[in-house]
């Protein structure tokens, strides 16, 4: 989810307490999660599925792995494996049997989130925050459990909005916020303008330029698909500067 500042990102993404909400008011990530397990069900016959889930942030340009938060984030790395995959060394996976598991941890990493008040939003989010689902899949061929694994990453991410100092009265520690925020923002633009610009085919892709788009190099570029929500504020001022902005990111 993009957007400026206080246009509602993490309402959307549902990457708060969700327990008081009906069901139609669910946010993207519960809705997922509930799916996901659904389908699993209709399929536990066929195959045999592990499902394991971690949830950060990038506070600052720095991880913070929201799901153990006395994890410093000093021993905490971005990794290239043998197969070209982006791993988090330092970050602990946790293993999910069922929808109430893992929506537990997005509520326990939740209340660890960076966030603080400006002049646009009394609770804003400070960092980028990426919860991830990892999905292995092993067929069942008579009851047997088959040898080749099937892996699928999903990676759900509520990013911090965009903010004009000037709008939001940043000064001090917000202000430093704010610039790392809006710098996070701005690689992610230039790569996804890299990837979907056709006269930048073959040229480079900047995914280093930021931490924000090394995690996400691999549900960005490759055989991934990337579906972004756009969240605008209903005064004409900031829809125009949602649409100059986002226009910058997708030209």
């Amino acid at each position: 989810a993009y957007g400026q500042t206080g246009s509602g990102k993490t309402y959307t993404m549902g990457s708060t307490n969700s327990n008081s909400l009906l069901q139609e008011q669910l946010g993207i990530l519960p809705q997922v999660i509930r799916q996901l397990y659904e389908s699993i069900e209709e399929h536990c016959k066929q195959a045999e599925f592990l499902v394991k889930c971690s949830f950060v942030e990038i506070y600052n340009e720095e991880i913070k792995d929201l799901l153990h938060p006395d994890t410093p984030s000093k021993s905490i790395f971005i990794r290239e494996d043998a197969n070209g995959d982006i791993i988090l060394a330092g970050v602990r996976e946790e293993v999910a049997t069922n929808f109430e598991d893992m929506t537990s941890f997005l509520e326990h990493g939740s209340a660890f989130r960076t966030t603080g008040s400006t002049l646009m939003n009394q609770h804003s989010s400070r960092s980028h925050a990426i919860f991830t689902i990892i999905v292995e899949q092993r067929s069942l061929i008579d009851g047997t459990v088959g040898n080749d694994i099937i892996t699928a990453k999903f990676h759900l991410v509520d990013l911090a909005g965009s903010e004009r100092a000037k709008r939001t009265g940043a000064v001090g520690m917000r202000f430093k916020e704010s610039v790392t925020i809006n710098s996070g923002l701005l690689a992610l633009g230039n790569v996804i303008s890299a990837l979907g610009d056709e006269r930048k085919r073959g040229q480079h892709v900047p995914y280093r330029q930021s931490k924000l788009t090394r995690i996400l190099q691999d549900s960005l570029g490759g055989n991934s698909r990337t579906c972004m929500i756009a969240c605008i504020r209903l005064c004409r001022r900031s829809y125009y500067i949602f649409v100059w902005e986002a226009w910058g990111m997708t030209k």
